[in-house]
Order: structure tokens, then sequence, then C-alpha cells
């Protein structure tokens, strides 16, 4: 328990302080000594903190929720790869619905009923190719992707902006319980954490750091969903928008992207294609059948038993981190590299 405790407690530092953080666990330091380390910069006492972690970690077992930490093989690894990852993630659900692939549908909390309508059309069509549907439990745009996504008897995640053990707004309380029973609801927020304006923005960067891509569905010029918009660019990740009627003014943000260059959305095959994976082409453990493992630019750069994280397989291919994840996991399913945790892989010949 003892480097859990201290990810906890790393957890309860400033989210500004968490870009500094991952870069030393990426680099290997024991996580007590960079809770040493951070609470000398900031002027807090690690004894406290520990203490305050135990707690947490008391009230999460009281309300059922599990602790994903940023060390164990099931943290998310589209979530590992982005700069400044949660050290620790709370979960309500199963742990299972955060491995890719996902896509982020967002849009307005006060959208029009045909924004609201495209929402659950494009998530229910994700969801049917078995595509994890991500998204904010909001009003509008948000709970319309959740309830799509559900409807096709398909997995989908809620990223909240408070606790995991709360739902905001209340009266989704029983669509929270329903996508925790087959997808999950995740908050890096501590549990019994308030929902505070602060807090929106900031779970933004986990709903597209989850995601292959982020559909914005309906978005005025100063939409919330904007912010989800270029939190998946600095990540490397797709944006793509839904277009909507010109006249009303709901959707200018989402016009915006679009001449910024976001790919236009009307059905759920323009994300499928854009995103070049072929999701729903074929079941997808057959994924990369009759391909040579030689000829994979990702496999040729590992040896059988070597483990590698990102930024080296990065280096020896060329690729980004963001296009290089979704091989990773596709080799994953095959049963050709698995995760060792703490954002590392390992090829595994199978043969042997």
């Amino acid at each position: 328990m003892g480097d859990a405790l201290d990810l906890i407690a790393l957890s309860l530092l400033p989210v500004c302080r968490w870009l500094c953080v991952a870069e030393r666990l990426r680099a290997g330091h024991p996580p007590a000594v960079i809770l040493n380390e951070q609470c000398l910069d900031t002027g807090r006492d690690a004894v406290e903190l520990r203490s305050s972690a135990t707690t947490v970690a008391a009230n999460a077992g009281t309300a059922g929720l599990r602790g994903l930490f940023w060390s164990d093989p099931e943290y998310p690894p589209m979530l590992s790869a982005i700069v400044d990852p949660p050290p620790v993630l709370w979960v309500r659900g199963a742990p299972a619905a955060l491995i890719p692939p996902a896509v982020a549908v967002v849009g307005s909390r006060a959208g029009s009923p045909y924004a609201l309508a495209v929402a659950e059309k494009l998530a229910a069509a994700l969801a049917e190719r078995g595509v994890v549907v991500v998204s904010g439990l909001a009003r509008g745009v948000d709970s319309a992707a959740h309830r799509g996504a559900l409807s096709a008897n398909g997995i989908t995640v809620a990223v909240l902006g408070c606790g995991a053990d709360l739902v905001y707004p209340a009266e989704h309380r029983a669509l929270a319980r329903e996508i925790a029973a087959s997808g999950a609801v995740i908050s890096e927020l501590a549990p019994r954490t308030a929902p505070l304006p602060m807090f929106f923005p900031q779970r933004n960067r986990i709903i597209s750091g989850l995601s292959r891509a982020v559909v914005v569905v309906e978005a005025g010029e100063k939409s919330g969903s904007l912010i989800t918009a270029r939190c998946a660019l600095e990540q490397g990740r797709d944006v793509l928008a839904v277009p909507g009627n010109v006249l009303n003014g709901r959707n200018r943000g989402g016009h915006a992207l679009i001449r910024d260059g976001a790919k236009i959305v009307e059905t759920a095959d323009d994300i499928v294609e854009e995103l070049g994976m072929g999701f729903g082409a074929e079941p997808r453990g057959n994924a990369g059948r009759g391909a040579g493992q030689s000829a994979d630019p990702v496999l040729a750069s590992v040896a059988p038993g070597e483990t590698f994280d990102l930024d080296g397989l990065a280096a020896r291919t060329g690729l980004t981190a963001a296009r290089l994840l979704p091989r990773l996991f596709e080799l994953e399913l095959q049963g050709l590299v698995r995760r060792e945790g703490g954002g590392r892989f390992m090829r595994f010949d199978r043969s042997c």
C-alpha cells in the first residue's frame, strides 16, 4: 500500500504540479521520493498529506470506488501518454471500459433538439462498432451521447468534475448507475470532492486524454467543449465537428473548428474513416492477420521480451505517441504486446 498511498498523496497536490510529478514517475523515481520533493517545493507537510491520503482511500472503499494508480498495468494507456496524467484515477464500474478504442462525443449543455439527436445517433453507431464513447455526463449533448451508447448495448465512460462517488448534475444519478453497470464513471478528484467550477475545465483533458478523437457536436463561441478540443489538439488527438444551423448561432464554436481544419462529421463512418483504424470492419481480434509481423514497424523496433515506453518507441519508429498508441492496442489484442504498468509495454512472442 506504500506506493499507492504516496500516489494518492501526490494526487492531492495542485494539478499544476502533476506535470513535474509525471516526469519524475516516467524517469523511474519512487512516489515517496517525489512526494517529499514536492512537499519541499510547495511548503506542504508530507506526513499530513499521507494522513489525508489514508482518509481518501478509506472513503473510496466505503463508496465502492477502485483506484487505478499510475503504476498499474490497468491504468489507461492513452491517458498515461498525456503530459500531466493524474497519479490516481477513481473508478466506479469496470476499469476494462477504459481500454481503447474510445472516442469522445461532447457539446453544448443547452443543446438544440438537432444536436441531441445527432449526438445520440453518432454514439449509438460508434458503440455498435465496439468503440467506447467518452463524455462528461453534463446536461445536453454529453448525456445524449451516453444514452446513445447505452441504447446500442455499448460501453460508455463518464468523466466527472467532482468525486466519482457523487453525481453532477443530480438528475443524472440514474444515468450514472446505468453507465457504471457496463462501463465506468471516473474522476481524478478524491471521493467526496464537490463539483466546483474550476474542476470542469480541468477534467476536459481527461475526456480527450482517454480518447483517440474528440467529436464536437454543437458548441457556442465560449463552450467548454472547445476546451476539450484544445486539449485534444495539444495531446495529438484528432478533432472532428458536426456542422449545424448557421442561422441560430448555436454552433459558431463548432464551425470555427471546421474552418481551422477539423474534419466534418455527418455519420459514424466519417469518424471511422478519419481515424483509419477500421473499427467495425472486422472483429478486433482479426486486425492485422495476414500481415507479416516482421513488416510491422512497431514489432520490428523491439525484441521479444524487451520492455519499452512510448517516448523510446517514438524515437525508434519516427511516429508520434498519438499514432503509436492505437497500433499498440491492436497488437495487445493480438497477444503480441502487453502492458507492464508505469506507461511501459513489452513485446510478447506467443510462439515461445
